[in-house]
């Protein structure tokens, strides 16, 4: 589904993302683990967490060994220009490193929602999707988008010949490009879907109508952005200051503005962060306040 330098990068931040999304189901989840006595199940036991992998196995890695077997110029970046230039064992690494990086991503980010460090999980999806965007767009010569939407190693080869505009328009009508609509259409979609409905089914939960400050249409929509928009957004950036200063002087400015943007306490990106309605608070006391709300309630 997507270029193999990027892939693990996104799967990283798909796993994190999810976590986030079914951040309110996993501290119920921990809750209903640890009880009164001791520990009944495991803490990656969950079925957030199955379903999350299972989205990695059955879609993630199939249409990446389908576009690697299809066109493996534009699958690598054009780093193999065919299939004799793939290593055997780099496709291996690829089928297994997609699970593995999607697990780490979302085990990091419930680990810090159960800790009631639920932005620091949602800034792994961030994170995730910087390096994501990243290397598409800038990669590590600079010329990532030109990889991105070049079909084979000729194209990337004549891509200073042509207009930037004639060579994207070559690849949104190219067969490769009809591929990666249909399958990542399937992935993204089955993704937004899960990521949208996990989020609503959070909101049913005790403490939701607390946290979300915003109707539902308006909380989804800030969290796409912040999920998705922000990394985009910020690998633009990053990318025109390295060409501008250089990569390292422009890399750091960019490390003092993200710092800015998303570490200072009233930051833009903390502010709307708390509208969604994700819990900040250890499970531990959601739950306390919960059983409070319940007492209240019936007196």
């Amino acid at each position: 589904m997507m270029q193999i330098q990027a892939a693990l990068f996104f799967a990283y931040a798909t796993g994190a993302a999810l976590a986030v999304a079914a951040g309110r189901q996993l501290q119920i989840w921990e809750r209903l683990s640890v009880g009164e006595g001791p520990r009944t199940r495991s803490r990656v036991a969950n079925p957030y967490l199955t379903l999350t992998l299972l989205f990695a196995t059955v879609l993630l890695v199939p249409t990446g060994l389908f576009l690697l077997w299809q066109n493996p110029a534009w699958a690598t970046m054009q780093v193999a220009d065919a299939h004799r230039g793939v290593w055997a064992g780099f496709v291996l690494f690829y089928a297994g490193g997609i699970p593995v990086a999607t697990l780490l991503g979302f085990t990091a980010a419930q680990a810090l929602v159960l800790m009631g460090a639920g932005y620091w999980g949602y800034l792994q999806a961030v994170g995730g999707y910087f390096l994501t965007f990243g290397t598409l767009i800038h990669g590590w010569d600079g010329s990532g988008y030109e990889r991105l939407f070049s079909t084979g190693a000729k194209d990337f080869a004549d891509w200073p010949k042509d207009s930037i505009v004639n060579n994207v328009l070559d690849f949104l009508t190219s067969g490769t490009f009809l591929a990666l609509l249909l399958l990542g259409g399937a992935a993204v979609g089955t993704m937004l879907v899960t990521e949208i409905s996990w989020l609503m089914e959070g909101w049913e939960l005790p403490g939701a109508d607390e946290d979300r400050k915003v109707p539902r249409i308006v909380a989804i929509a800030i969290a796409a952005a912040g999920v998705y928009g922000l990394p985009f957004l910020g690998a633009l950036v990053a990318s025109g200051l390295m060409r501008l200063l250089g990569a390292v002087f422009g890399l750091l400015l960019f490390a003092v503005l993200a710092g800015v943007v998303l570490l200072h306490r009233r930051s833009p990106v903390r502010w709307l962060y708390g509208m969604v309605g994700i819990p900040e608070r250890h499970w531990r006391v959601s739950a306390e306040l919960a059983s409070l709300d319940t007492v209240g309630e019936r007196d």
